[in-house]
């Protein structure tokens, strides 16, 4: 499976830990699981390596099996802890794509097209707003895409929106594979 990261952005409170992102964070874990993501902090105020990290959060949830998926992907190096970035994106996890409902004309990447890169061997970093105002605007400079995951422009409440950039890529790259003969 090509690496594809779930990144939440966030824009809550980066020197407390709040219920918001201890409900995001665990709303997240199972649909990583699940669809073979991996799942990136940005901006957390958590310390520690990955796997004691989702081991405390899971501790504070009865979400994801009590947090189960969460320590799955910690145990898997599929669940990453990152700063916010001052020049750009750690480039181990391939080109930054901001997810949103009014992607710039020049940037746009459907769902599709971003599939099928992805199974030519691309790596790719879904930035996921976590707060009323979504991404920074900074954000949508340093992504080199931007990606509607509706293709209509319609808003999503966070936690629908991760699981909709999930399914819909992972669907359309199973549709690919099938189609091209390469089942799994």
């Amino acid at each position: 499976m090509p690496m594809l990261t779930l990144a939440l952005y966030n824009t809550y409170d980066a020197r407390r830990l709040h219920e918001a992102h201890l409900r995001a964070i665990a709303r997240s874990a199972p649909i990583a699981y699940a669809y073979g993501f991996h799942l990136a902090l940005i901006g957390f105020p958590l310390d520690g390596k990955p796997l004691d990290v989702a081991e405390e959060v899971s501790e504070h949830t009865t979400i994801g099996e009590g947090g189960k998926y969460l320590v799955e992907l910690a145990r898997g190096n599929r669940f990453h802890l990152l700063d916010f970035p001052k020049k750009g994106f750690p480039p181990q996890f391939g080109v930054p794509v901001a997810t949103t409902r009014k992607p710039s004309e020049e940037k746009e990447i459907t769902p599709l097209e971003l599939a099928e890169r992805a199974l030519n061997g691309e790596r790719f970093l879904l930035l996921i707003g976590l707060g009323r105002h979504g991404l920074p605007k900074e954000t949508f400079k340093l992504a080199r895409h931007h990606m509607d995951v509706t293709g209509k422009r319609v808003s999503l409440e966070t936690c629908t929106a991760i699981g909709a950039i999930a399914v819909r890529i992972a669907t359309y790259m199973e549709a690919l594979t099938w189609r091209s003969g390469r089942r799994k």
